[in-house]
Parts: structure tokens; sequence; C-alpha cells
């Protein structure tokens, strides 16, 4: 048995003799707003997201007004929009103008971090019940603004800024920017390029293992009802560019990328066992967070001591399976996060993930949607909803940001956890792990060791390279010339000698 905030924990125990202040999640909701016309007419995301909460109050089963107005806290994803406190705006909405609202900081593994903290808040005794949400209206602005309008930003005029929770970290050096390596399809694909050459693989059959590895994801989204693109997508649609998947940088084509282009919110209520049993919840509608892991790999990408794999993911997921008490081979549910191919291969890679299982529950940042800082609370409301329609399994949920640098696991189950609640930052482990020195001014022969064809209309315009110099440290440079440009498309480059220069260039001999 475990020694528990307040009384005595056993995992044999019913859900009645469990701690009080044990979390569990009550209710979820999500929202999908697809207009086909009329963009005028879209609700803005204050108006998405407290649609989302009121939407996972009604899952609850019970009262939905009696859980709106028990909201001690509530939290908001940060997102592309200009309110300064948007929880506050929903928690009035709602009527729960006691609760206590955050904002977070950007980054894709806030999700996962805000929802684990009102757990351990829960755990704690701190608070009774509280909600995470986020919510974007990217496609709808845009429509609006192409129509020579302006979307709306409703808020009081005197509304003060909202208490900020998380970190904003670094996403890269004026270095790194000033060599092209300045948006996530670059640097994801970067990856790509050394999980390929990691593997072995020629470069066609790894294009097709990717292609491959989407079509599977695309599958789950079609028969998503919340997912924003459904259309049945075969691998070789999805690799294949034409004017309607164009390529974005190679070898990703835009149906390999994540899609910012959708109106979507979500919301996730967690309570206590004690208030989940005072409002009368179903107890098929609990679902238990059983760990949460935390840490972030190195702020910048060109310090990596690799790119084929990541200790931040590895020492965090590992760590989150470990406290749950089972084994990766016992998790039958994941939602891994999926901005690219990339991240997806080196979270499967580290964790040793079974090939049967299925690594999405909402269909992916591609299809499902990639409502920036927020597509993980629909990852967990997905989960959630997966589980309780197969009890007494386990899920788990991977929140990533940065350049695969901020990374969040949550462990979560129909089943009361073996031990009490608590999220775990691994960031000492990993930064006891190697990094590398950077060489920003080149001279002489490397490497090469990854590399990424930015796209420009019917060709690449150039390549981008990192290579391991003579003393180890790692060097960025650009490969302008047509001729080895054009056959990087085809051939293996990784692992090629190159000479580089003080300013930034690189010739490949030949």
């Amino acid at each position: 048995m475990f020694a528990g905030q307040s009384g005595i924990f056993n995992p044999i125990m019913n859900t009645q003799e469990l701690d009080p202040n044990t979390p569990v999640i009550i209710g979820v909701g999500q929202i999908k707003q697809q207009l086909a016309d009329n963009y005028e007419q879209a609700k803005e995301q204050v108006e998405l997201m407290e649609a989302a909460v009121r939407s996972a109050a009604a899952d609850c089963q019970v009262d939905s007004d009696a859980v709106l107005s028990s909201i001690d806290r509530i939290g908001v994803v940060g997102g592309l929009w200009a309110y300064k406190d948007p929880g506050r705006q929903v928690a009035d909405a709602v009527g729960s103008p006691q609760a206590k609202s955050v904002l977070t900081h950007f980054g894709g593994n806030m999700p996962q971090a805000l929802v684990a903290s009102y757990c351990s808040a829960v755990q704690a005794g701190e608070c009774d019940l509280a909600i995470a949400l986020g919510g974007e209206t990217v496609y709808s602005r845009r429509k609006i603004k192409a129509a020579g309008g302006e979307a709306p930003c409703t808020q009081p005029d005197d509304m003060p800024d909202a208490e900020r929770f998380g970190s904003d970290l670094s996403m890269s050096s004026e270095h790194e920017r000033n060599l092209g390596l300045d948006r996530p399809p670059v640097v994801y694909a970067m990856f790509e390029s050394a999980i390929r050459a990691e593997a072995g693989r020629p470069v066609d059959e790894h294009l097709e293992i990717i292609s491959e590895l989407w079509e599977g994801f695309n599958r789950v989204a079609v028969d998503n009802p919340m997912a924003w693109v459904r259309k049945p997508m075969t691998a070789e649609e999805i690799r294949t560019p034409v004017p309607t998947n164009r390529m974005i940088n190679w070898p990703y084509t835009k149906s390999m990328v994540a899609n910012p282009q959708v109106d979507q919110a979500a919301a996730v209520i967690v309570c206590s066992v004690a208030k989940a049993t005072e409002l009368g919840v179903p107890k098929s509608q609990w679902v238990y967070p059983h760990a949460a892991t935390q840490a972030h790999g190195t702020m910048l990408f060109s310090e990596r001591d690799h790119y084929h794999g990541s200790a931040a993911i590895r020492i965090a997921g590992k760590k989150a399976v470990e406290m749950a008490g089972v084994g990766i081979d016992d998790i039958a549910h994941f939602d891994l996060y999926s901005c690219f191919p990339s991240v997806v291969q080196i979270t499967v890679n580290e964790l040793g993930i079974p090939a049967d299982r299925q690594l999405t529950s909402t269909g992916g940042l591609p299809f499902f949607g990639g409502p920036l800082n927020n597509y993980v609370m629909h990852g967990i409301a997905s989960l959630v909803e997966l589980l309780r329609e197969n009890p007494g399994d386990l899920g788990m949920v991977h929140a990533n940001g940065g350049y695969t640098t901020k990374q969040a696991f949550g462990i979560y189950g129909t089943a009361a956890p073996t031990a009490p609640f608590e999220v775990v930052d691994v960031q000492e482990e990993v930064d006891a792990t190697p990094r590398r020195d950077v060489d920003m001014a080149p001279d002489g022969e490397g490497t090469i060791e990854s590399y990424v064809l930015p796209w420009d209309g019917d060709g690449p315009s150039h390549a981008i390279i990192t290579a391991i110099m003579a003393d180890g440290r790692r060097a960025i440079a650009q490969i302008t010339d047509p001729v080895t440009t054009e056959a990087m498309l085809s051939e293996e480059f990784v692992g090629r000698k190159a000479t580089l220069t003080p300013d930034g260039k690189a010739n490949v001999p030949t």
C-alpha cells in the first residue's frame, strides 16, 4: 500500500475506498467549426473554447450547471490570438467567477503539462475541479481576412493579463536561422534524413515506409467525425506531389505536415474522486491519470548529440511507463505527437512501441488537424473516449513542443492507479546525456549527418546540411549546386564528405 495525501491508497480497493483526492477525468469535449461559407458567422476563439467547456460538462452525464459552477481552476493553452485572459472570460461565461485562471506559454507540450499540473493540484487537495482547454480559428479567420473583413477578438477593455503557466523556451539561435533552420518543416525534415540513414534504408524505400505510416493515421481520421481532413488517402497519394498536395520541403508533401488551417477547440475536466462522487458522475465516465513526466532536450537544435533519436523522449517516456507499473507492451492505445513523420518514428524507436499498435487516437496533426499548441488536448480527449470503450486498457499521450525539444507524457486508464498521482521532471537525467559543440565558422572537411531540400516551385532551391567536423563539432551549411541538389533527391548523401567554408557554404566533391 501507498501513503496518500489524505489516507491510505490500496490498488486492490474499489473506487469508494480510494484516497478521496485521487484525480480523475470525468468529462471531455471537442468542437469542430468547419463552415462551407458564411464565415462572418463563425464563432471566435473564446466562443469555441466556451462551447468545448460546455460539451465537456455535458459529457459528465450529470447536471452540467453543477459541474460548471464547481470550477476551481481553469487554464487555457496559449494560441494565435490577442486575448489577455481567455480562461477568465470562459469561466465568467459558464458561471464560475471564482475560478482561478492561467494562460500557458507556447508549446505543443502544454496541454499535457497543464492537465498533469491540475491532476497534481487535485491530488494535493489544492482544488476539487479544474478544466484545461484551448482553441483556434485559423481557418475561418483566414477566410474572413481574404474577403476583406477582420475577425473579432472580443474581450473587456479592462481585462488584466492572465497569470502565466510554464516557461517560454527559445526555438533557435540566430546562427541557425541565418542558415535557413528557421521553421519546423525544415528542421523535422533534417531529422528524417538522419533516421533514414541510421536505419540503412534507400531513399525511395524510406519514403514508402513513412507514407505507409501516414496512411494508417489517415484511416483513423477518416473514421473520426472531429477530424478536419476525412478524405481517404493511399500511401502513394500522400507521398506524391500534385497541385493539391504540393511539396513543402523534401521529402515532406503537404499531407505529411501538421495542418494549422482549422477551427477546433477541446477541453478536459479533472476533479477528485470525492467531487466526482458528490456530483454523481457515473463511474463509466471516469478515466484516471496514472503517471506523467516531462523534460526538454537541448534548447538549440544544433547542440543535439544526434538527430535520429531523442534522449528527452526516451527518458521521459520510459519513466512514465515505469511509474505506471507496467511495460510498454501493456499500453494498448497511443496518441503520439505527429506534426511530422520523424517525431513519430523517434518516439516509437526510443520507447520500443510494438509494431502492431495504432499510434493515434485522432488521426494525427496533418489529417485530424493541428490547432497549434492545443492539439494534444484533443489527443487526451480522444484517448479518454477510447479508454471508456475499452475498460481496463491503458493509454499513452505524447506531447511535443519546439524541434523535438519540449516533451510531456501521460499514462491514463479506467482502472484505479497503483500509486498516488505525481508528475516527475526527469530533466537532470536528460541534462547528463551528451551534447555537441557547434562550429559556427567551419573551414574544412566534414561528414554529412543530415540534410533537407527546401522546395521552390518544381524542385529544390538549395540544400541545408549538418556535418560533423574532424574535431567532433557540428557545422551547418548550404549547398547551392543544382547538380548536387538534384542528386540528393534519390541518392543517400548522409555519410558523404563535404567541404565547408566559413561563409556557410558547402560542396560535395564529385
